[in-house]
């Protein structure tokens, strides 16, 4: 197969490649940038590959970074934009079930590729456009099919995190998972155990973030993997419910708030939830807001719109139109639009300005006063001006004192 019209991102790179082949060297673009260019989906990273050891590569350049380098791998600055250069290499050991314990050079591309994990990426591109295809990952492509290169159980076994990656390619590319590699994955699930779960997390969100996430989710749960996943191993039976679902999410907090909802976790034990998952603070408190206004959409004031906000509503309706698809949210985010406020610094007076006008001293008394106000506001009680808000606040303390 030749491809005649690269993306501009194989252009710009092509300088790199040329200058290694001038050297006397192979050079090729691997991985996945070479599928997703065949599949007519946009490229990220450029990846090169090369029969230059680490050392050769340098001598070429006049610029170079040691990015990482026990693994072959340089980055080329030669040309403003920095391409990480890894040398041909066979591995071996792999005792953590993550990483090689020993790397060795090599010039052959096929020893390259044949280390790599699934044939749709054991594929190699020249400068010319030509593809170098080894191990039949052009035919799993027009098949659609995930299949692991030679044998799955020494892939996975090699690194364990790459049953992972089948099924979150599975719901980016809408693939399906070849029998043999589904089997192995399967039967060595368990040693997901020996992955950090910072890795888990990435491909996890990844896959519920795909296109087809319903049949990312499928695959995860008919390979075993979710009874590894903190929190869901005894779900099964909801998130295959799930999985019949069209799910289309636009963030990791509406991927977490959809799975809490969906196996029963109110917004009080998100927090305890998530953190085993190594979750950020900022994705707990957004997963917080959204489940709580999850669990009253039906019956939601203006005042709980009003503390979910813009973030809380919009992630909310996302997992609503696939918990609840026949009915329309449409009037969350209206309401939402009509509020008078948007947040407590809004109101035009402040704990300033009354205790300048001596209606309140320093103290909780100024807090819950102001508090009151935020809430007649949004409730439109009171309009959002400073005469207004003042004397219902002379009559609050009147009320309150």
């Amino acid at each position: 197969m030749k491809l005649t019209n690269l993306p501009e991102q194989f252009k710009l790179a092509l300088p790199i490649i040329e200058t290694i082949r001038a050297a006397g060297y192979e050079a090729y673009f691997v991985g996945g940038s070479v599928r997703d260019t065949i599949l007519e989906k946009p490229i990220h990273d450029v990846d090169i590959a090369s029969s230059a050891y680490p050392a050769e590569v340098k001598e070429i350049f006049n610029r170079t970074v040691d990015t990482g380098i026990e693994h072959g791998t340089v980055m080329v600055l030669d040309h403003g934009t920095g391409y990480e250069v890894t040398t041909f290499r066979t591995e071996s050991g792999y005792q953590d079930y993550r990483r090689p314990d020993k790397v060795v050079f090599v010039r052959s591309l096929k020893d390259d590729l044949k280390r790599r994990d699934f044939t749709i990426n054991a594929l190699a591109m020249d400068d010319h456009g030509d593809i170098t295809d080894l191990f039949g990952g052009l035919t799993d492509l027009t098949n659609k099919v995930i299949k692991a290169v030679g044998d799955p159980n020494e892939r996975f076994h090699e690194d364990a995190l790459r049953m992972m990656r089948a099924v979150r390619f599975s719901s980016q590319l809408n693939f399906s998972i070849e029998t043999n590699t589904k089997l192995a994955i399967k039967d060595h699930a368990q040693l997901l155990e020996k992955i950090a779960l910072e890795r888990i997390h990435e491909e996890f969100i990844k896959l519920m973030l795909g296109q087809a996430a319903a049949n990312g989710l499928a695959q995860l749960i008919e390979t075993n993997l979710f009874q590894y996943l903190p929190g869901l191993s005894d779900s099964a039976t909801v998130l295959s419910q799930l999985s019949q679902n069209d799910i289309a999410l636009n963030n990791e907090a509406q991927v977490w708030s959809l799975l809490a909802i969906t196996i029963g976790i109110n917004d009080q034990q998100v927090a305890k939830w998530l953190r085993r998952w190594k979750t950020s603070n900022k994705i707990i408190n957004d997963v917080e807001v959204t489940v709580k206004l999850l669990n009253k959409i039906q019956s939601a004031t203006v005042w709980d719109i009003y503390q979910a906000g813009t973030i809380g509503v919009e992630n909310a309706i996302a997992v609503a139109n696939i918990t609840q698809p026949k009915r329309d949210f449409e009037q969350l985010r209206q309401k939402l639009h009509q509020l008078p406020i948007t947040n407590k610094k809004d109101l035009v007076v402040t704990g300033k300005d009354l205790m300048e006008q001596k209606v309140v001293t320093p103290g909780p008394q100024l807090g819950n006063l102001l508090t009151f106000l935020e809430q007649q506001v949004v409730n439109g009680q009171i309009p959002n001006q400073q005469e207004a808000l003042i004397n219902a606040s002379k009559e609050y303390m009147e009320i309150n004192n």
